[in-house]
């Protein structure tokens, strides 16, 4: 879903964007000093440790390889239904050496057994987990999922808060540029999103199916599919980017500050989608680690070159606004390579080899196929936000400040909900391929339970201390209590979002987009929006209304996403 800002109303979103900045100035420099730390240590601790990778005792063996195997081992649960509790488990080390003898490579494997616990669990997600997912402890496999994607999503949250941060410097006009082009680009990720989730279901079925191959040439088709909408969607932005930042409301100034930068982001939206597109290969493929490692890489990237682009710092031009844009693509780009590269090298799960880069058009049209409906299914629900802040602007700047305030705090919290909801499409996928639909639905029930028990804490915290939260980011007195107002009410619905996001994802894993389309367009465009006008508008409770109607169309959402996944018609589906 998208919380930006896409009211008409150019001065509204000015005042909205710039209350957001006193709090940024505080809380992104810690960020950026985290993400820096965060990425050394990791660099620097992979450089020592070397940990090998236990190998299943069904890998498939090459011509010309001995292998002497142990089985897989069982863990037992590093955690118990209600909270994450540390206990040890057994896991085994399998350490290979591989000797020349006779032009054929021998490999043999030795098993050793070490203590774990959850902290160990959390570092071997970091780095990169070579378990099978389809096996073994479901509690262990959701974790070790979900880490590195939350991570991911966090990371990829950076570019708009490092670029907000630095642009803020210059003043309202190029604040309100970044701001109405994020609006613009709602677009992109919704087409990026939607392709992503069938990429993802698509490579998880065959992973799954422990055909490596036919998710190789899934993960060809989706690029080859990525490619040719980014040149359709871009090619245009980069002569029409003035005109959309005019259709949105910008005022002369902010486009003739603006304008390039709108030019540059829009224009080469191809490196979003495909940064978004060869992350869901990774993902599907149960890589989560390295679409975490590669935002890091492309962060640090943006990091570096933000303030020096901008400000043309030592042998940099001084390019403004602008300069963010160039630098956000550099760093997005770069990762964009790195990916293309991990993916010709290949990981233990997926490798793309020169035979396979090739069209085939069955896989290529299934694909498209199921992107359309999942495209739609997030335009949907990005429209429908789009609708509701159009509502709260006829209250005002303040209520836009409020309702931009609240959204944002929410935006960040929710993050690991995201990267759980991930994690059971993953799960669903992978193990529909392996034929085990049972463990395809628990690993939702419990993955659900999860994210039910962290949103629920989130919106009990908010609920009684939204003021001191909204104090953070402003202290004007009018938009307090408004953005106040956003948290507790939004907050009273959280416990059925929890469940809503992750049964929605676990149909998208399945490869079936077609229900949660069809569920988001009654809740969001015949339910939550019309609600919103009647309660707002009819009902004069103003900006409230619209978030009480947020609240019942995500519980509407939830109860008709759990009946229709208890029915059981995703496990039959085919892709």
């Amino acid at each position: 879903m998208n919380y930006g800002l896409a009211g008409q109303n150019g001065q509204a979103q000015h005042e909205a964007f710039c209350t957001f900045l006193p709090f940024a100035s505080e809380v992104r420099n810690k960020k950026i000093w985290l993400a820096i730390i965060g990425c050394s240590c990791y660099i620097l601790s992979a450089s020592i440790v070397r940990r090998c990778s236990a190998v299943p005792a069904s890998s498939k063996l090459t011509q010309g390889q001995a292998h002497v195997q142990s089985p897989l081992v069982r863990c037992p649960s590093i955690a118990e239904p209600i909270g994450f509790t540390t206990l040890h488990i057994q896991h085994a080390f399998t350490f290979r050496n591989r000797i020349r003898h006779g032009g054929l490579l021998m490999t043999t494997s030795a098993t050793a057994t070490a203590p774990q616990n959850f902290w160990a669990s959390i570092w071997e997600a970091i780095q990169g987990s070579h378990q099978d997912f389809t096996t073994g402890n479901l509690n262990r496999a959701i974790l070790l999922l979900a880490i590195p994607m939350v991570l991911e999503m966090v990371l990829e949250s950076l570019f708009a808060v490092v670029d907000v941060f630095w642009v803020g410097r210059l003043g309202a006009d190029a604040v309100a540029t970044v701001g109405l082009t994020e609006s613009l680009l709602t677009l992109v990720f919704a087409v990026s999103m939607g392709l992503s989730l069938s990429t993802t279901a698509m490579v998880a079925r065959r992973i799954g199916e422990k055909d490596s191959e036919g998710a190789a040439v899934a993960a060809v088709q989706a690029v080859a599919l990525g490619i040719v909408i980014s040149l359709l969607m871009g090619v245009p932005c980069l002569f029409f980017a003035p005109r959309l930042l005019r259709a949105m409301g910008a005022s002369p100034q902010i486009i003739a500050v603006g304008g390039n930068y709108a030019r540059m982001m829009l224009g080469t939206s191809g490196v979003i989608l495909l940064l978004f597109l060869n992350n869901a290969i990774f993902r599907g493929a149960g890589d989560a680690a390295i679409a975490m490692r590669l935002l890091w890489v492309s962060n640090i990237i943006n990091l570096i070159l933000d303030p020096c682009l901008i400000f043309g710092l030592g042998p940099f031009p001084k390019l403004g606004v602008t300069g963010a844009a160039v630098s956000t693509l550099t760093g997005r780009s770069i990762g964009v390579g790195y990916q293309i590269c991990r993916l010709l090298q290949g990981t233990e799960r997926i490798r793309i080899l020169r035979s396979q880069i090739r069209l085939n058009f069955a896989i290529l049209l299934r694909l498209m196929r199921i992107s359309l409906t999942g495209i739609m299914q997030f335009a949907i629900a990005h429209t429908s936000w789009i609708a509701l802040v159009r509502i709260v602007s006829t209250f005002g700047a303040a209520a836009l400040a409020g309702y931009t305030i609240g959204i944002r705090i929410i935006i960040f919290v929710i993050l690991p909900s995201w990267g759980l909801s991930n994690a059971a499409a993953t799960l669903v996928g992978q193990n529909l391929g392996a034929r085990q639909p049972e463990r395809a639905a628990s690993s939702v029930w419990r993955t659900g339970f999860y994210n039910m028990l962290f949103l629920g804490g989130v919106g009990v915290f908010f609920i009684f201390f939204a003021e001191p939260m909204a104090r953070l980011f402003t202290h004007d007195p009018v938009v307090v209590p408004l953005a106040a107002s956003c948290l507790r009410i939004l907050s009273y619905g959280n416990i059925g979002y929890a469940y809503g996001m992750v049964m929605l994802q676990a149909f998208n894993g399945a490869g079936d987009t077609v229900t949660p389309t069809l569920v988001n367009l009654f809740g969001f465009w015949f339910l939550e929006i019309p609600l919103a006008y009647g309660l707002a508008i009819w009902g004069r409770m103003h900006s409230d209304g619209v978030y009480f109607s947020i609240v019942v169309a995500e519980a509407a959402i939830a109860l008709a996403g759990v009946l229709l996944f208890r029915r059981g018609r995703w496990k039959l589906q085919r892709i």
